[in-house]
């Protein structure tokens, strides 16, 4: 089996020589990389050629047009039997593509995706950062996980597909806002066999600072909304879940100041909760300066998920508007 790696990439040359150099480290050789760079004014093309030596690699670069349309320019120049996405904040365990292809050739999947996790190299805020992402007490408790809500649609920071797949969807219809799952759900209405990968992991590095991060979820609860716009059975209730959250703060902001007697209630159930996140992020990541910071992490997560799907929950469906 033959893989063919793509990789999208704007304005992050540092990032990209990092998830080379994983690369390189691979157990499984039978690889291509194509890194396609989507209208940077930082290019990384110096950084690509130092490892044409190392790698099977190939540099593109494009007019800016969004990292969905990045990735399909990739797949019409890709030569492998499986085509692999990575995000380029990404760094990738040695035995990645071992695993792949030994659970590929037992369960025969079309498309698959793969769960992140936090490298040790990571700073307290990004292993926070990655805690939320992945926590049973936020949202981020669905995303690779054997136990998610619903249909398994792989995301693009660590997902895969088949030749025959690309060649049957088209690719990308969206470039942002969500083109990842909207993808899935096509691959999944054309009765591919789409599965997680458990052991697939890779070390996502997101956002190494708490604002760059709600900028991010911002965008994630409004691409949501995307979503819902081609795919409205696709909206379950767990997406509503950081707008109540959000709309629960601010009532209980609302209920301190008036001295409600209410208030006191709101204090515990939300004194609980950091509890929660506090000790399951200590007994996850050994750290209580991670447990901290991941309290922080959480909220950001949720608050800015939050409004930017009620944002566009209410331009775009109560409004009407596009």
């Amino acid at each position: 089996m033959f893989f063919s790696i793509i990789i999208p990439l704007y304005n992050r040359p540092q990032e990209i020589d990092e998830l080379l150099h994983t690369l390189t480290q691979q157990t499984y050789p039978q690889f291509e990389v194509l890194i396609i760079e989507d209208g940077s004014k930082l290019d990384a093309r110096e950084i690509v050629d130092s490892y044409k030596d190392k790698l099977d690699i190939s540099y593109y670069y494009k007019e800016n047009a969004g990292q969905g349309f990045a990735r399909n320019y990739g797949f019409e120049r890709a030569k492998g039997d499986y085509f692999i996405v990575f995000d380029s904040d990404c760094l990738i365990p040695a035995n990645y593509l071992e695993t792949v292809k030994n659970y590929l050739l037992e369960h025969q999947l079309d498309a698959y995706g793969g769960p992140d996790g936090a490298h040790p190299s990571f700073t307290p805020v990004q292993k926070a950062i990655s805690y939320s992402m992945t926590s049973p007490f936020t949202t981020g408790g669905i995303r690779g996980n054997k136990k998610h809500i619903g249909t398994f649609h792989p995301r693009s920071f660590n997902m895969g597909i088949s030749c025959e797949v690309w060649e049957k969807t088209g690719g990308f219809i969206l470039t942002r806002l969500g083109e990842d799952i909207e993808f899935s759900i096509r691959i999944h209405s054309l009765g591919f066999k789409i599965g997680l990968i458990p052991e697939a992991v890779v070390y996502h590095k997101r956002r190494t600072d708490l604002f760059q991060f709600y900028k991010q979820l911002h965008f994630f609860g409004r691409a949501r909304i995307n979503i819902y716009k081609h795919f409205p059975s696709e909206l379950k209730m767990v997406h509503f879940f950081p707008a109540f959250f959000t709309i629960f703060l601010l009532l209980s902001l609302f209920l301190n100041l008036f001295g409600s007697t209410l208030a006191e209630l709101c204090n515990t159930l939300l004194a609980v909760y950091i509890l929660l996140i506090f000790f399951h992020s200590w007994k996850v990541n050994k750290s209580s300066k991670v447990a901290f910071l991941s309290i922080a992490a959480a909220f950001v997560q949720l608050t800015a998920y939050g409004l930017g799907f009620m944002q566009d929950f209410w331009k775009r469906i109560i409004l009407r508007k596009q």
